[in-house]
């Protein structure tokens, strides 16, 4: 898999969340979270567009196949009751590292491993690898809580993506073979165990155990993009998705926040199931949030427009329709946004007329780049807005659109992507903004905000 990449991998699902708290009860009203680690300015941004573009293509194959496959699946049916207690994870940029991708802190088997693993807002398997340099390698024969699934099961057979058909026996557990579009390959077989959590609210050391977490267990991998993690987080809807399954147990929700990802390398935010810190805010944005076979195990929304400096630029509306082949998803493994052709054409045509003034530089592999150190005074960079169904909009600033390049040069952050197909909304274009997925009812929520707790 390529540096900055974070293509999809398979979660089984069979989340059995049981909150038993360590050391007292598992009370309602806690919560509790998983950090979020940015990913670091080591790799150029060249290197994240080029990344970006064939991560674009893998979307843009797998939804192709959602839609063939849409007949035949059954839609994931709404969780269950909502829980009062809530569990967050420690999240940071992974620029520190060289890749465009967010990394969160996951403690899995028992007594619990500690991992880093990216967090995939597109994938439905999570993974972690078995195979490799101690100490950042999950022995399941460690673990008193590692069951693996037999191959012969109907959620191997059904539930696994890129399962391995052929059984040597009854009992030999489900093998898995994913190849991605780049090249890069995991394979290794699945297994349930259980994760530990922090709960949030409260005592900072109340634990909470995730029992019957799905988890691929990797002994062969190959692409850059794995040597910098641990593994996948799977954030992606589906019946076997870590996300899908903890947000059912969790009040049918999940959220992010996304430091600037040329942060400090201590700046850490939190991904959390359940009532986030701000989700009972005003100040947040709605939209509806499509659920279905065209596009999982992907998150979209529906784009009403986009405009610059207040003028809505002429873009046809199919390029926003899922039903078109259009449409727009939001994914925390892309790195720039990615906007189909039509869209990208009106884009880069308003920003670049208020920047004309400035000397233009070549730098693979984007398309608008400035000498930004011969500006006179202050040059305000056009205003870009995405307009969203039910009037919600997101104003991101500048330098997530203009972006830091390479000293004294800044380039439009936006990459051209095909049409017919999708746009994506990389997860510059997100950063420094909460995101909530309301799952239960179906909402995308935002509001900006430093991220930093």
């Amino acid at each position: 898999m390529a540096r900055g990449q974070m293509v999809l991998v398979v979660v089984l699902v069979g989340l059995a969340v049981a909150a038993a708290a360590s050391g007292g009860r598992g009370g309602r009203g806690k919560s509790a979270r998983l950090q979020l680690l940015p990913a670091a300015p080591g790799s150029s941004l060249a290197e994240r567009a080029r990344d970006d573009r064939r991560r674009h293509a893998y979307i843009s194959s797998r939804l192709a196949a959602s839609r063939r496959r849409r007949a035949a699946e059954t839609s994931l049916s709404a969780p269950g009751a909502v829980a009062a207690s809530a569990f967050a994870m420690p999240l940071s940029s992974g620029a520190y590292t060289g890749t465009g991708q967010y990394f969160v802190r996951f403690r899995v088997g028992t007594p619990a491993q500690p991992f880093v693993l990216i967090a995939d807002t597109g994938s439905d398997l999570t993974w972690v690898k078995c195979r490799g340099p101690p100490p950042r390698v999950f022995r399941p024969g460690d673990s008193k809580t590692w069951s693996p699934i037999p191959c012969s099961s109907e959620m191997c057979k059904s539930s696994v993506p890129f399962s391995l058909a052929n059984c040597s026996s009854t009992t030999a557990a489900c093998s898995y073979d994913y190849r991605y579009n780049d090249n890069s390959a995991a394979s290794g077989v699945v297994g349930t165990d259980s994760a530990t959590v922090a709960l949030s609210g409260g005592r900072s050391d109340r634990k909470a155990k995730l029992k019957g977490v799905v988890l691929g267990c990797t002994t062969a991998y190959d692409g850059q993009g794995f040597e910098a993690s641990d593994g996948v987080l799977s954030l992606g809807y589906s019946n076997i998705s870590f996300a899908s399954r903890a947000a059912s147990r969790f009040g049918g929700r999940f959220s992010y926040c996304l430091v600037d990802h040329l942060a400090p390398r201590n700046a850490t935010s939190y991904l959390t199931f359940g009532p986030g810190p701000d989700s009972a805010s005003s100040s947040a944005s709605q939209t509806p949030l499509l659920l279905d076979g065209r596009v999982r195990p992907f998150y979209a929304v529906t784009v009403d427009s986009i405009s610059v400096d207040g003028e809505a630029l002429d873009i046809p509306s199919e390029v926003w329709n899922v039903g078109s082949e259009g449409g727009t998803i939001i994914d925390s493994g892309t790195s720039l946004t990615v906007l189909a052709a039509p869209a990208y054409k009106a884009v880069v045509a308003a920003l670049t007329k208020q920047l004309a003034g400035l000397p233009r530089v070549t730098l693979d592999p984007f398309d608008y780049c400035y000498n930004w150190t011969t500006r006179s005074g202050d040059l305000a960079v056009p205003k870009l807005a995405v307009h969203f169904a039910g009037s919600a909009r997101l104003e991101p600033p500048a330098k997530s659109y203009v972006i830091d390049a390479a000293p004294g040069v800044k380039c439009i952050g936006v990459q051209e992507g095909a049409w017919p197909g999708v746009s994506v909304i990389g997860n510059i274009l997100q950063q420094e903004h909460q995101w909530e997925f309301d799952l239960t009812n179906r909402w995308l929520r935002f509001r900006q905000t430093r991220c930093t707790q």
